[in-house]
């Protein structure tokens, strides 16, 4: 009796059905499918950015030059996280949905051992350069003094720990991409909870272990994240994961299947917290130490609103992914759309709740008059346009699966033209700092519409694996 090789297509669509995450992905209702993906990772954002806050709560108590020390740090140490997670790892979320939906389970084992590789030599680079130069990039940023020493003192940590951010990230990006949001979630979730009494110990001290300080902070920190990857690593070699992390031989085609997406994506990342950065180093130039508290401790709101596009985001990756790997690009287009409506009604949510009652959120960090009126001030305006920046930042994930980035790129260029440097000017010439926050919400404005123009009228036709 003859045997017959089934054909590629066929392969393909075995490959499928035998994955029932895929299938879901492929076929259910999208709303359900949206919410049920999203849950998981929408909670695993939000403890991660709680508990950024309870730190900084800590650190809080130990000075407002501290604080303001550690705020100069905190748009280098977002930015290699989202770098890692949201830029690089979408990259390597969207092309092994994309393998997985064209039923190529060989390429996207080779694509999450290529994703490691890639992942932990980018973040010794980083290492290397951060350490080599942090003292200009801070001072840059607004440290001086005594809150340079913090500054110092905390960024050495935890720039030194980037190998283990990457790696962690790659790993939770390779289980996304599968479909699988709870795992990745369940790991971080449960490292965040334990991070909070390793964090309050180490910078205030107990039992035998003295206090640290702001050092304290930065090393619970980077424990955090070394049992993470841990529990990660584990996972993925075992076999559980439907792209498994196996030994093998290195090439460049699977690394310019990442980078493809995760390299270009990473300047998103690169104009977001450029722009905090910058705007940033603006008040604290013109108004001074409190005011730059102040507007830093407002503006890290804005990073509470990524972990929730990011909560609907991570999903749209794999999902628009897999139905673009699959041949399915009008579905992948409508999920997007749908995913980005529903990021827009969370923010503004919280954006208009931080508008009204702008103190309730300002005195968990501080109650120093100029911190909280130049705080106050930036949220009032800015914050009911946060709808618009999370929709914008949800659909930046979208276009990542679908390899679509040039307007999402251009959208966050945009803003950064309109806020760190047409803002700076208005500023310049009329001291004012109402009308620099009133810029601000004209470019979160632009950029949200500007991704949603690209998505709704863009060409998602099935692209190269």
């Amino acid at each position: 009796m003859k045997l017959v090789t089934p054909s590629v297509p066929a392969q393909a669509t075995v490959q499928r059905a035998a994955n029932p995450r895929l299938r879901g992905m492929l076929n259910d209702p999208i709303v359900p499918t949206l919410l049920r993906m999203s849950g998981p990772n929408t909670v695993m954002m939000l403890a991660l950015a709680s508990t950024s806050l309870i730190e900084m709560w800590f650190l809080a108590k130990l000075g407002t030059d501290v604080l303001a020390g550690v705020a100069v740090v905190v748009p280098v140490l977002m930015l290699m996280q989202n770098m890692s997670q949201g830029a690089m790892g979408g990259g390597i979320s969207a092309a092994i949905a994309r393998a997985l939906g064209a039923g190529d389970k060989a390429l996207a084992d080779s694509l999450a051992r290529h994703a490691v590789v890639l992942s932990a030599s980018i973040g010794l680079v980083f290492t290397l350069v951060l350490l080599s130069f942090n003292t200009p990039l801070l001072r840059f940023l607004g440290a001086e003094g005594a809150s340079l020493v913090a500054a110092k003192e905390y960024g050495h940590i935890v720039f030194g720990g980037l190998m283990l951010t990457w790696v962690m990230s790659a790993l939770a990006s390779v289980i996304r991409g599968t479909g699988n949001m709870l795992l990745p979630s369940a790991v971080i979730c449960g490292g965040a909870i334990l991070l909070i009494p390793i964090c309050a110990g180490l910078i205030f001290g107990f039992g035998p272990v003295p206090p640290l300080g702001v050092a304290g902070g930065a090393w619970a920190l980077v424990a955090y994240q070394a049992l993470g990857t841990l529990a990660l690593g584990w996972y993925c070699l075992s076999g559980r994961n439907a792209a498994r992390l196996r030994l093998g031989p290195l090439h460049w085609a699977p690394m310019g299947n990442i980078l493809g997406v995760g390299g270009l994506a990473c300047i998103n990342p690169l104009l977001t917290n450029g722009l905090i950065a910058s705007t940033a180093a603006i008040v604290g130039a013109y108004a001074g130490t409190q005011a730059l508290a102040g507007y830093a401790t407002a503006a890290r709101l804005e990073y509470l609103l990524i972990p929730l596009a990011f909560g609907l985001g991570g999903p749209m990756v794999a999902l628009v992914g897999s139905n673009i790997g699959a041949g399915q690009p009008e579905r992948a287009r409508r999920i997007a759309l749908v995913g980005g409506a529903m990021a827009f009604a969370v923010a503004e949510t919280v954006g208009l709740a931080a508008a009204i009652w702008p103190e309730t959120w300002l005195t968990l960090f501080g109650t120093d008059e100029t911190l909280l009126k130049t705080g106050a001030q930036y949220l009032r305006i800015a914050g009911p346009f946060y709808g618009f920046f999370a929709m914008g930042f949800a659909l930046y994930f979208a276009s990542q699966g679908a390899r679509q980035l040039k307007w999402p790129l251009l959208a966050g260029g945009i803003r950064l033209v309109l806020y760190a440097g047409i803002g700076w000017l208005i500023l310049h010439v009329t001291g004012s700092l109402t009308a620099f926050f009133v810029t601000g919400a004209v470019a979160i404005t632009a950029y949200g519409l500007c991704v949603l123009a690209s998505v709704a009228s863009g060409n998602w036709a099935t692209p190269r694996r």
